[in-house]
């Protein structure tokens, strides 16, 4: 339940030179006298009528406030100005209505007002000890308990580079700007349909190595006289700043993978964007389970060959669905290397086994993987979860796992493809793949979507390259569409833009937030 304040409504009639608010004007379910944000501590308690109620956050940065209020800026002026609403979740059941009075009957256990959260989430100049107090604040929703808690990973490790309670899946910073030639040292079959290419840097230089999950970005100029592809693959190795090992799945109709196959040999050069990407292995004790199906494996392949490099003694599950042995890459590799791990459990599942397969041997379960194979085998709770498949494994696991009581946050996940749409209030989301806009094509620099392998010129007429994107049918995911939230964080390949309005906080030069930026010249997205 949302609450807003009346002296709120006054102040915003004065800074925007406009009058005559009615209630509900800001989206809130109750208006209220009293309870200013930088007052109200999280966790505190109110009864109201005949109900008690729980303060739990501020308000989520959104969109549709600006829309409610003819002003595209709001979301980031409620975060702004420290005057963000707040709410509430019902403690207890009863009866409310207008003109009851707020009888506060529990101060929250730290104090933090809800300024002062919000400020801590949405806005630079962090204290380290308000971090402290909100990570004790219990009443907090999970999704603020979430993004405080990276946000806590993130100052033990590189301090305030990015905020990572904002930005999930970020990464650290790439080794290197735009695209760079890296030479074809080797390449050679995986199994019927997958091939592996590993390509080399002629110095590390101010390379650095890549963390495993990580992925690489290829330009290719599949067609002359057309702008190049972009295709990002994951690293299956990532123990050398000057290997850059990939392993490509070819697929019937997709271009890439035919280019690669059929005309690029040893000693070619190809372009290629630094590793990039937040899917990696945490360093830790607990266990590790690997998900994985298909050409999905790679990623978790790069995970399982450096806790082997590390001897680690962490109990680790290896669980790969495939349609047969004919088309299951690495079986030889990730065998030996199960064998080093002294905590190793290993179930593969053929959905197709061919007369050849061995049962015990070769695969474990005929059919396909599935949550309940996973109760079954007692995996531990407090394990984390690695997750890279087709887009209906990836589903059906993420959801499967929730409803298993796995906390969010230890579930990881990575697609090959652009990441799913999230657009607040929209109903009518647009459907089929991504294409070029109708309309005149535009003039201006080169824009590229990567994942979703589409290359537009930009026309002034949109105001951001998320406008852009909706365009071109690219999925995107946004919420409050001025800078605030960074739910529309996407990584930069290359190119730098201009923002307008400003971010209310600091990014890093690898990522761009496609809600309030255009480009200043070619551009490279990973989306």
């Amino acid at each position: 339940m949302l609450v807003y304040q009346i002296e709120s409504y006054r102040y915003w009639e004065r800074e925007l030179g406009r009058s005559a608010f009615t209630y509900g004007q800001f989206g809130e379910n109750f208006t209220i006298t009293g309870l200013p944000d930088d007052k109200v501590g999280v966790g505190d308690r109110y009864r109201i009528g005949s109900a008690v109620f729980e303060v739990t956050q501020p308000r989520v940065t959104c969109y549709r406030v600006g829309v409610r209020m003819g002003e595209p800026r709001m979301a980031a002026l409620l975060v702004a100005h420290h005057r963000p609403g707040f709410y509430m979740r019902v403690l207890e059941e009863g009866e409310v209505e207008a003109g009851d009075e707020i009888v506060k009957v529990l101060d929250g256990p730290e104090q933090l007002t809800v300024a002062e959260a919000d400020a801590l989430l949405y806005l630079p100049g962090r204290d380290p000890r308000q971090l402290e107090r909100a990570l004790r604040i219990d009443a907090f929703s999970p999704g603020w308990k979430t993004s405080f808690r990276n946000m806590e990973e993130e100052m033990r490790g590189s301090g305030w580079a990015e905020n990572k309670g904002l930005i999930l899946n970020a990464g650290a910073q790439a080794a290197w700007r735009g695209f760079r030639p890296l030479r074809v040292a080797s390449t050679h079959p995986e199994s019927l349909n997958v091939f592996s290419i590993e390509l080399e840097a002629d110095a590390a230089g101010d390379a650095t190595p890549a963390e495993p999950g990580q992925s690489i970005t290829l330009r290719l100029p599949v067609e002359r006289g057309r702008p190049p592809i972009l295709r990002s693959y994951s690293l299956t190795a990532t123990s050398d700043p000057k290997h850059y090992p990939i392993s490509v799945k070819q697929e019937p109709h997709g271009s890439a993978g035919r280019y690669l196959h059929e005309r690029i040999k040893v000693g070619d050069t190809i372009e290629v964007a630094a590793p990039r990407g937040g899917f990696v292995l945490r360093a830790g004790t607990w266990p590790v389970v690997f998900l994985s199906a298909g050409i999905g494996v790679t990623p978790v392949l790069a995970m399982l060959r450096a806790l082997a490099k590390q001897a680690s003694t962490r109990s680790v599950w290896w669980l790969h669905g495939a349609p047969n042995g004919e088309q299951h890459p690495f079986t030889r590799e990730v065998e030996e290397l199960l064998r080093v791990l002294p905590s190793s459990h290993r179930v593969i599942a053929y959905s197709h086994p061919l007369p050849a397969d061995r049962v015990g041997v070769d695969f474990d379960i005929e059919g396909r993987l599935g949550v309940d194979e996973l109760r079954q085998l007692e995996i531990p709770h407090d394990a984390d979860f690695y997750l890279c498949g087709p887009d209906s494994f990836m589903h059906d696991f993420k959801d499967g796992l929730a409803s298993w009581g796995i906390p969010r946050d230890r579930i990881r996940a990575e697609r090959f493809g652009p990441a799913q749409s999230l657009m607040p209030g929209v109903v009518d989301q647009p459907a089929g793949p991504a294409r070029t806009p109708t309309g005149p094509p535009g003039t201006g620099p080169l824009v590229s979507f990567a994942r979703s392998g589409v290359a537009v010129n930009w026309d002034d007429h949109y105001a951001s390259l998320l406008e852009l994107a909706e365009a071109c049918n690219v999925p995107v995911r946004f919420a409050c569409r001025t800078g605030v939230c960074h739910t529309c964080i996407s990584r930069l390949l290359v190119g730098s833009v201009s923002y307008e309005p400003e971010p209310l906080d600091r990014l890093t030069e690898d990522n761009v937030l496609i809600c309030c930026s255009r480009p200043t010249g070619e551009i490279a997205l990973d989306i």
